[in-house]
Parts: C-alpha cells; structure tokens; sequence
C-alpha cells in the first residue's frame, strides 16, 4: 500500500504539542508528506539559542548498522537476490542463528527451516529482513532501567502479535507490522539514557487513565518516545508507514483522520489489538490504552467485542505457543 501522508494531518498537531520538536525532526529527515509545508508559528532564533536543536543532539540516536544498510541496500536493487542476502545474513554467525531460531517459531508457520536460504525460502525476504532489523536494534539499543527489564521480550511479543494480527485480518504487510511492533517503542530505552528521571515519568506515565501517555512525557522532558523513535527510524531508514505510525500510537485520534494514510491508521489499530492481548498475556484484567483507544480502532476495523474476543483469544494461544 503507497503511503500517503498530509501534513495537516501529521506533523502539524505534534509540533502544538512539543514546541517545534518534529518539525525540526522533519527537517533533518527525508520529507515523506504530500501537501506543502505551512511556514513555521515561532518565531526563527538562532542555531545556537535554538532549545530543540540542542535537546536532539543530547538524546544519543544509535547509528544505522552496516548489516542493516547492507541489508536495505539489496532489497532497494532492481533485483533482489535470496542468495546475496542470504550471504549478508551469514556474515554474522550469531544473526544467523537467531534468525533461524525465530523462523521456526510457531508465529511464522512452524516450519523447520536448517539453513538461512531455507528460511529466506520460508520467509521471504522482506520478512527476513524485518527479522534482522529486530535483532539489530536489541544490540544496538540497550536497556538501563528496572522498570523496563522486560522491554525487548514485551517488544519482541509485541512484533510478532503485530504479525499474527497483520495476517489473520489480512491488513497491510506482516513485515511492516512486525518492524513497527518492534520498534514503536524504542524511544523509551532512548530516553532513559537521556533523562535520569525518566523511569518516573514511564511510571507514572503508564498509569494515566485519560491522557495520552506520551503527555507526561512532554511535560518533563519537553519530547515524548513517539518523537525520538520517530527520529531513530528515520535514521535507519525504515518505512514511511512505520515512523509515521510510531509518531502517531499513542495518538488515536488519527484512527478518524481520514488525511493520514491508511497503512499508518492500520498499524496504530493494530497495535491497540496487540497491547490487550500482551496484557492478558502477562495476567492483567484490563489495558488502560484499550480503554483510551479501542472503541476507535474496533471502529476503524470494523470489529465487534465478540470479533475482538475470538481474535484475541486466538492470538493468546499464539502467544503462548510462541
């Protein structure tokens, strides 16, 4: 599906909200809008007075591994090769067999793939290459914080409900699906390096009834983890539908915006799916972002709670056999 996203619709209700930040992240980033850009509401200051220049430069954005721009650089030729990429993967004996391991795993068909042209095979290679760019942010991006010890198995669990959901309703592409669950939230290990204070605010931030959760983000640190993982998918050069949806999951009134793409509204709805049935799986009664966001993205969705049930019902099982 061509994304197609306006501006009025994207950047323009975020800049309101964190004084300039993504307009700034937009600027330094390939341009993925339709519409043109209306002239900025503040008034210019100088490189060097300018506050979101320089809180974007004090948050360490990990650099784009080379596996991962090898990677992208054989699925952009004219004529992607199995065998190259198959070469690309190998290079790296432990990707290799992590690889292997999760193109096994009952999510992905439960096939018993014995080498990494076998799961290509599998696969295919936009999956495997969704597959790696996982395994490349959990080296890249590590975790210093208690309070998200968990992060990248909840993240991992995360991308591969995006999958099953992503198939079982046949919505967009599983990759994609995959790469945003994974990566929708990596602003928050980001953040954590940044501002000593952080895992408060996750806290805290978590347990708003009505808010967003990225507003008591905005509020401390004057950026929420939507904004930096936005700008760290961009810097890796991952879909326009996957960091136009980062920037937009804890915004679920763009579930009614029909200005943004519908890859992008698909993958929020998604992953407001994902999020109960992570939360039934980890034990607990209810999920305090269904409640904010899941009459819109059943709406969006065209799903009943008796649809919703027996789908998350199915996912769980998943889950659990994953």
């Amino acid at each position: 599906m061509k994304c197609r996203i306006v501006y009025s619709g994207g950047l323009r209700f975020i800049a309101r909200k964190h004084f300039s930040f993504m307009n700034t992240v937009a600027a330094k980033a390939m341009p993925l809008r339709a519409a043109p850009v209306a002239a900025p509401v503040t008034a210019p200051v100088t490189a060097a007075a300018d506050p979101v220049d320089a809180l974007i430069k004090s948050i360490r954005i990990p650099p784009r591994p080379s596996l991962l721009a090898d990677l992208q650089a054989e699925l952009a030729s004219s004529d992607p090769s199995p065998e190259r990429i198959g070469r690309i993967v190998a290079a790296d004996v432990g990707m290799a067999g992590a690889l292997l391991k999760l193109a096994n795993s009952s999510l992905f068909g439960g096939r018993r793939a014995k080498s990494i042209e076998q799961a290509i095979l599998f696969l295919g290679i936009n999956q495997v290459a969704a597959l790696m760019t996982g395994l490349l942010a959990r080296q890249a991006i590590p975790v210093q914080s208690a309070a998200l010890a968990n992060f990248w198995d909840v993240s991992t669990k995360r991308s591969h409900a995006m999958v099953f959901l992503s198939r079982r309703l046949r919505i967009g592409a599983p990759d994609i699906a995959h790469t945003f669950g994974l990566f929708c939230d990596t602003g928050m290990p980001l953040l954590v390096q940044r501002f000593p204070d952080y895992e408060a605010t996750f806290l805290d931030a978590g347990a708003e009834e009505h808010r967003p959760f990225t507003a008591l983000e905005d509020e401390r640190h004057h950026t929420n983890h939507a904004a930096v993982g936005t700008l760290l998918a961009r810097n890796w050069g991952l879909s326009g539908e996957v960091s136009w949806a980062i920037l937009h999951h804890h915004d679920y009134s763009v579930l009614e915006d029909e200005h943004t793409d519908d890859a992008v509204r698909s993958l929020v709805a998604l992953s407001l799916l994902a999020e109960r049935a992570l939360r039934r799986y980890q034990g607990h009664a209810g999920s305090p972002e269904w409640n904010k966001g899941g009459a819109r993205a059943c709406a969006y969705l065209s799903l009943d709670e008796i649809e919703v049930d027996e789908l998350l019902d199915e996912l769980g099982e998943a889950l659990h056999d994953d």
